[in-house]
């Protein structure tokens, strides 16, 4: 399980350096499929697993407890967006691609410093 936890965090570093060097790739990846039923799907049964094995590990991590609260944030944010629907999550979809395109590199830059400290918490 600890694998999978250290894949994402690998996979959200990737996703981070791709941010900071080409955002118009993530972008405009994003902007043809906002309305795409499977990234919907995705986007939801990720957080929901990921939240899991958060809370399920927390203990064999080096930050335990931090770890677990981001296990719950994932979990809500998870259940939040199968609440709000997949019409709702696109027209979300298309207003951030809109309007916060230009922070594109410093949400790289973040998620960089996310994937890294998952991968570090669980070394």
């Amino acid at each position: 399980m600890i694998v999978s936890i250290m894949l994402f965090g690998i996979l959200i570093l990737f996703a981070g350096l791709l941010l900071v060097a080409k955002p118009e790739i993530v972008f405009g990846f994003l902007g043809n499929n906002t309305a795409n039923v499977a990234i919907y799907i995705f986007a939801v049964a990720v957080r929901l697993v990921i939240g899991l094995l958060l809370i399920t590990q927390s203990d064999l991590s080096k930050f335990p407890l931090l770890i677990e609260v981001l296990g719950w944030i994932f979990i809500l944010a998870g259940l939040g967006m199968a609440a709000m629907g997949r019409k709702r999550f696109s027209q979300l979809m298309s207003w951030v691609l809109t309007n916060l395109k230009h922070f594109g590199r410093l949400a790289g830059g973040l998620a960089i410093l996310f994937g890294g400290f998952l991968i570090y918490a669980f070394l």
